[in-house]
């Protein structure tokens, strides 16, 4: 529930949904939303609790040898340094990982997709209900309490903050949930049935941000 419910789908849904409602403009603050926001906590905190609370008494240098040796985590530090450095590659090479990087996504639905089941019986319908409910109406929630009704901030990266706080759980997460061990059902319950089902919270989300 940790690593489903308190991570957002920033970047595959993000992206093209805030892109498509506030413009290239918008873009460039969902980008920051998700790889020095939620891309890094996933890498770190979300490695560490899958760790941690995976079968087997908790080994702290192993958990840090995890977190430190996690391929996407050494991806975003290897891409860190590239922008420090001022280094590129070349376009031909830029294009053939565009085109590997597009497969990403999709495998990622596939192998999430291939273990939801429809378990009438499942007794992880009250945990999905609770973690869609915190996720999708509750988290933003609490942006939208925290930063527009007590700070008063009603700035555009506001409401975009909180489109991506209303965005469905993070497939990283669940993947990242499943191969720990942690309840790869319920994991994969979240975001079988949160995609779908935040297409129409997402709806009332930017309506609600849309008065700000």
């Amino acid at each position: 529930m940790i690593l489903t419910a308190g991570l957002s789908n920033s970047s595959f849904l993000g992206y093209p949904i805030i892109e498509a409602l506030f413009g290239k403009k918008g873009l460039e603050t969902a980008v920051l939303v998700d790889q020095p926001g939620t891309f890094v906590v996933v890498s770190t905190l979300g490695v560490f609790v899958a760790a941690f609370y995976s079968k087997g008494s908790p080994d702290t240098f192993g958990i840090i040898k995890k977190v430190a040796l996690f391929p996407p985590f050494l991806t975003f530090v290897f891409a860190c340094l590239m922008n420090v450095f001022s280094f590129e590659f070349n376009d031909d090479l830029q294009a053939v990982l565009l085109k590997i990087g597009s497969f990403v996504t999709p495998l990622a639905l596939l192998s999430v997709g291939l273990q939801l089941t429809f378990d009438r019986k499942s007794r992880h319908w009250k945990f999905l209900q609770l973690g869609l409910l915190y996720k999708l109406i509750l988290a933003p929630l609490i942006i939208l309490v925290l930063y527009v009704l007590i700070l008063r901030q009603y700035s555009e990266v506001i409401k975009i903050t909180i489109m991506e706080m209303a965005m469905a759980p993070m497939i990283t997460g669940a993947i990242l949930a499943s191969t720990y061990g942690l309840k790869p059902k319920l994991s994969s319950m979240m975001i079988g049935f949160g995609i779908p089902v935040s297409f129409v919270t997402l709806s009332l989300w930017y309506f609600i941000v849309s008065f700000i």
